[in-house]
């Protein structure tokens, strides 16, 4: 097993005194931070979503900040502001939530567009403008954003070009019979989920560790043979019949690189097929806009996404 292997053991093995099951999730939470992409978590209120991210900052050491969106939030709440200092007489940027490692933004469809596109400079280019003068973010600087699958009313629904800058959309499921009775355990013998500390959560990593992950991702090898079949299964969403728009050039490059730490977390050098088509539902899902006699239909996009991959050869 690799240096990424280990770590995301090490990284998974302190989570879990938070977190009960919601292997899947945790995965892909840590697939966005090595590949360096943010992730959209989509679920129903009270299936753990922002303990979870919690519990990775604390595991990683990394800053944490939540912004609870609501419709009367504006630009300046989440990226800052310039604010006169009347000791020197002149203007100073106040730095808002988004100047953090691990930025939650929860449930971010409640806030209006001018305000969700605030977000676009900061997930694209890792930087923020605030009058005009730009400001760096963190190396580590990565947005998890939550919304409510069944609640509409309301809301804003996130445009295609932010949906786009989202590495995964991860759709978490409730907890199996057993994970639910093991978290009852959990609460019946006084478990505190928000006191990290008392739960014995230890930081494992830090900045340093990640970086050597990256690297160590960077040099997972990627067959030609293995490049070809992602990218006719990409292409394939942009020619089938039930889609109105598919997955871009963008997309392809984010299934390669959430495969490439999808291969380096499970202990290997090299993408097979599997890594491809296990990822491809959340690099994909966000990214198909699906023609009107589909979703009549009740076809769903991770539908077609099965579609393509069986009907896409697979090399040897």
């Amino acid at each position: 097993m690799g240096y990424v292997g280990e770590m995301t053991m090490a990284i998974r093995t302190e989570m879990a005194k938070a977190i009960v099951g919601q292997d899947e999730t945790v995965e892909g939470l840590l697939t966005g931070l090595y590949a360096e992409g943010h992730v959209l978590l989509e679920g129903v209120p009270g299936l753990a979503k922002t303990l979870m991210v919690k519990a990775l900052a604390a595991a990683i050491g990394a800053g944490f900040k939540r912004i609870q969106f609501t419709p009367d939030l504006m630009p300046a709440d989440v990226i800052g502001t310039n604010v006169f200092d009347l000791r020197t007489s002149e203007f100073r940027p106040r730095h808002g939530p988004v100047f953090t490692d691990l930025l939650l933004a929860d449930e971010i469809n409640r806030t209006p567009p001018k305000t969700q596109a605030a977000l676009l400079e900061a997930m694209e280019e890792r930087q923020v403008t605030i009058d005009g003068e730009p400001f760096p973010l963190s190396p580590l600087f990565t947005v998890f954003a939550t919304q409510n699958p069944i609640e509409y009313e309301g809301t804003y629904p996130l445009p295609e070009a932010q949906l786009d800058r989202f590495l995964l959309k991860l759709a978490i499921a409730y907890p199996s019979a057993q994970e639910e009775e093991e978290l009852l355990h959990r609460y019946q013998s006084g478990f505190k989920p928000h006191d990290l500390t008392a739960l014995g959560l230890r930081r494992v990593a830090d900045l340093e560790t990640i970086r050597r992950c990256r690297e160590e991702i960077a040099r997972v090898v990627v067959e030609d043979g293995v490049v070809s079949y992602l990218d006719r299964l990409v292409r394939a969403t942009r020619t089938s019949v039930q889609v109105s728009l598919g997955g871009s050039p963008r997309a392809a490059v984010a299934l390669l690189l959430a495969a490439k730490a999808a291969a380096a977390m499970a202990g290997r050098g090299f993408v097979v097929p599997d890594d491809i088509q296990r990822l491809a539902y959340p690099v994909l899902r966000h990214r198909l806009i699906l023609r009107p006699e589909a979703e009549i239909e009740g076809l769903q996009a991770d539908d077609i996404i099965r579609g393509i991959i069986a009907e896409t050869k697979v090399p040897r």
